[in-house]
């Protein structure tokens, strides 16, 4: 039961994938986002 209700939930997000047609590029609404990142341990030497 449980590999059936797996399987139909996968089928369903697959099926969902493009459901409302092709990728369409965002109009602009002049938001800008910047910013960093950094990864690892700071200090100071």
């Amino acid at each position: 039961m449980t590999r059936i209700l797996s399987a139909l939930g996968c089928l369903l997000i697959l099926a969902a994938c493009g459901a409302d047609g092709e990728p369409e590029t965002p109009t602009r609404s002049g938001l800008s986002v910047s910013g960093t990142a950094t990864i690892g341990i700071g200090g100071r030497l």
